[in-house]
């Protein structure tokens, strides 16, 4: 099987995290700028209910994204073992049916999200013609899911044979297709948010069928699926699948509360929060590519028994997020301005924007160390430790400081109450890790 190497095994660990991170994020980050364009274009239409249309969108895209993230891990997990043991026809048997699990799930989840869909945004706040047109965006680009979930799949099958590149050229494309169709669709055609869901939609589908030709063309592709190896092997995905999935979905949970809680301060407030939401990617894309990164490296190591390079490689990633954390803030202090003006943020909305372009950027690296704790979770068999302390932090960890930093300081303190929790579990994240590899 072509590229079934265990590349991970040997060389310089820090390396192999800047490669991977920052090839991963070029990819990642051309997912997120498309929401970005999507959300520039439309504010150059001028209407602040079109921004916050977009905000309230967007969470509850990221509640269905975080299916495909989650079965991307475990399928990225259970193939970078399998080359670490040097079982590469195992690895091939768990990429299929992995695919196919991936999904045949997500089809059910997409068909549930779109029953609730109108009462779901309208729990986050959204009232009005604003809610009319958050409600029809997603009529058109949920069902898109699944084309999102197999190209995840894809990407993280090519990033499990340490074939990074070809995971960046997918969401490179999908980003190509969507920087014609964006201006097109919503400006010279004049179709506003329809406009930005359809070239969403065909962004994925881009995606995809790039991510999955480059798995077939340069490692082995897919086998023959066998329903009974496939129900055997629905443990193994979904034994990691599960908590990864709920480990994701956690966090679109907590900013569900927290567009919430900024729906009582107006729509300039859940505008800016879907500024600083749309940003927040697209400037730490490689934080948001380390888990997908490290956990090959981890995983890879793990199968094949070495458990020094395994604790070397968390320690390599979380130096390599230091050293992001503080040149993405760098940039974003010096350019929130520009930044502010790009998007016509004013008032409140400008003040938001500030706020995350200043001194909540530093404070990412916490969330840096608990992508990297998550990771190592879930490769070195302890995925519901990510899972509960996720769950924690969405929960009880973001209603608490949210409702006290908006009691105490508005809509700017809840953006602090929510930084300050990331902080919190972000050390929490550290202490358990360290006690997982010991």
């Amino acid at each position: 099987m072509a590229g079934a190497q265990a590349k991970f095994l040997e060389g310089n660990l820090l390396r192999h995290v800047t490669v991977m991170s920052l090839t991963g994020s070029v990819g990642l980050m051309a997912i997120f700028v498309v929401d970005l364009a999507n959300l520039f274009f439309i504010s150059l239409l001028g209407l602040q209910e079109l921004t916050a249309a977009i905000g309230f969108a967007g969470v509850v895209m990221f509640i269905t994204t975080s299916l495909g993230v989650g079965m991307g891990i475990s399928v990225g997990a259970l193939v970078a073992r399998a080359l670490g043991a040097g079982l590469p026809e195992l690895a091939r048997v768990r990429a299929t049916h992995g695919l196919i699990l991936g999904v045949g799930f997500d089809v059910l989840i997409t068909v549930a999200m779109l029953a609730v869909v109108d009462p779901l945004v309208g729990m986050l706040g959204a009232t009005g013609e604003t809610r009319r047109m958050a409600v029809d965006f997603l009529w058109i680009v949920l069902p898109s899911t699944p084309f999102l979930v197999a190209a995840m799949i894809g990407g993280a099958i090519l990033r499990a044979h340490g074939d990074a590149r070809r995971a960046m050229t997918s969401t490179l494309a999908a980003a190509a297709a969507a920087a014609v169709l964006d201006p097109l669709l919503i400006l010279w055609l004049d179709l506003g948010l329809t406009g930005a869901a359809i070239a969403t939609v065909i962004s994925r589908l881009v995606m995809m069928a790039v991510a999955l030709r480059q798995v077939v063309r340069h490692h082995g592709g897919f086998t023959r699926p066998d329903m009974a190896g496939m129900l055997a092997d629905a443990g193994p995905v979904g034994a990691i699948a599960l908590p990864a999935i709920l480990t994701q979905a956690a966090t679109p949970i907590a900013q569900a509360i927290v567009t919430r809680a900024m729906a009582g301060y107006g729509e300039a407030a859940v505008a800016g929060m879907a500024i600083a939401g749309r940003l927040t990617p697209v400037a730490f894309g490689v934080i948001f590519a380390l888990s997908g990164a490290v956990g090959p490296i981890i995983g890879q190591n793990f199968g094949a028994g070495r458990r020094d390079r395994v604790r070397a490689a968390f320690f390599a990633a979380l130096k390599f997020s230091g050293v992001v954390i503080v040149v993405v803030s760098a940039v974003l202090f010096l350019l929130r301005g520009a930044i502010s003006d790009a998007f016509g943020a004013e008032g409140l909305t400008r003040e938001l924007v500030y706020l995350f372009c200043g001194p909540l950027a530093i404070l990412w690296y916490f969330i840096a160390i608990i992508f990297v704790a998550n990771a190592a979770f879930n490769n070195l068999g302890r995925p519901f430790v990510s899972t509960w302390t996720n769950w924690a932090r969405s929960t009880v960890g973001t209603v608490v400081p949210v409702w006290i930093g908006g009691q105490l300081g508005g809509a700017v303190g809840i953006l602090w109450g929510q930084a300050l929790s990331g902080v919190v579990f972000g050390l929490l994240s550290l202490w358990l890790a360290l006690r997982v590899m010991r």
